[in-house]
């Protein structure tokens, strides 16, 4: 395999437009090769090299002109002396204002205020950001990265999909000294920019709730494909709470062994449906809202009240933005102010040039907001 097999095709577009302008000495204002000439060349399709030439602008290197074509830039000068020693080097040393966004999923309302309050920040601040969804891939994860440093990001926030595998790109990120940021999640070993919300803290205090209310067995519900260190982190808090209390562990009430529940229509065929319905719990705690909302759907279609026979509290409020049209006692885990500081702490990062010595490790402690959906135990 040649060298240049291992470098993506709109990268391999990209340098080869770098050195055309390079070595023809283009001036600013000069026509470099049409969509359809470069198609050709490198035997790609349209997306492809659009992807090329929108990186290759917003480095600044050239203008796209709709319907003229692409022209070298007027900040070319610039930009190529810096590039000659590397292009690590051209995009750290070049102001794009671009902050890349790597999220695995949009589908809840967790990730909806994350998101507000990182654009939030990100305006104040003067940048602008793209955000790609990875839908749980790791390997779409790892080609986000790499789009996103191709079109010029100074930086990432990273939502990652599973830090039990470790993505490369993340590890070669922090040994080249890319800013970036992981949000909710970490890898363990590994020093990084990381922020979260207190999950351990945030189980117990849902733990303290329930047994103040009678509650003596207590379900912890996930639907994690994968035993995730953000997961094992709030099972860990769910067990010492429940050892301070003096009881007796039941592993059965660890419930993370499932697949989440597509249509609820096939609610009676689910293993969790099983489970509520023969009553082996009188009180959950699920780890995110999506989940939080299936189970008091579930309970509903067995023919249970809540929270009269069985209690709920989520991670996360999965009902309504406006806080005060929702029912679920919730862990709130204030996901617009990580957001805001998880953007602000990257900025920080950026601005400092690598000068900074260590690795923030921000963790925002929860609060237990009671609501409708738990009540007294009712075999207490």
């Amino acid at each position: 395999m040649s060298t240049n097999d291992r470098i993506p095709l709109y990268q391999q577009i990209q340098d080869y437009v770098r050195k055309i302008i390079t070595s023809e000495n283009m001036k600013p204002g000069d026509r470099i090769p049409t969509e359809k000439e470069l198609m050709d060349q490198f035997n790609v399709s349209k997306i492809t090299v659009v992807n090329a030439l929108t990186g290759l602008a917003n480095e600044k290197l050239i203008a796209r002109v709709p319907g003229k074509g692409s022209f070298v830039a007027e900040e070319t000068d610039a930009v190529i002396t810096v590039f000659s020693e590397s292009p690590t080097t051209m995009r750290r040393g070049l102001s794009t204002g671009l902050i890349g966004i790597i999220m695995p999923t949009i589908h809840d309302y967790f990730a909806i205020r994350l998101i507000e309050g990182i654009e939030q920040t990100l305006n104040q601040e003067g940048y602008r950001s793209m955000i790609m969804l990875t839908n749980g891939k790791i390997e779409k994860e790892k080609d986000a990265i790499k789009e996103l440093k191709a079109l010029g990001a100074e930086g990432l926030l990273i939502f990652p999909v599973d830090e039990g595998n470790y993505n490369e790109e993340i590890l070669g990120m922090k040994l080249s000294g890319f800013p970036f940021l992981l949000i909710d999640r970490y890898l363990p070993g590994v020093e990084t920019h990381y922020i979260a919300a207190d999950g351990r803290l945030g189980v117990r205090m849902a733990v303290e709730h329930l047994w103040d209310l009678g509650h003596r067995d207590i379900a912890i519900c996930s639907d994690s494909p994968l035993q995730t260190v953000t997961v094992q982190e709030r099972i860990d808090g769910y067990i010492e709470a429940l050892k301070d209390k003096g009881a007796l562990i039941n592993p059965a009430h660890m419930i993370t062994d499932f697949k989440p529940l597509s249509v609820l229509k096939d609610a009676e065929s689910h293993p969790l449906y099983r489970y509520i319905s023969n009553k082996m719990v009188t009180a959950y705690i699920s780890l995110n809202g999506r989940l939080g909302v299936q189970i008091y759907q579930m309970a509903k279609q067995a023919g249970l009240r809540i929270p009269e026979d069985v209690s709920i509290v989520s991670f996360d409020d999965p009902t309504s933005i406006v806080e005060e049209f929702s029912i679920f006692t919730h862990v709130k885990q204030f996901e617009s102010e990580m957001g805001s500081r998880a953007a602000g702490q990257l900025v920080e990062v950026i601005r400092s040039s690598g000068d900074t010595i260590g690795f923030s490790k921000i963790l925002i402690q929860p609060e237990l907001v009671i609501r409708q959906t738990s009540g007294i135990c009712p075999i207490s």
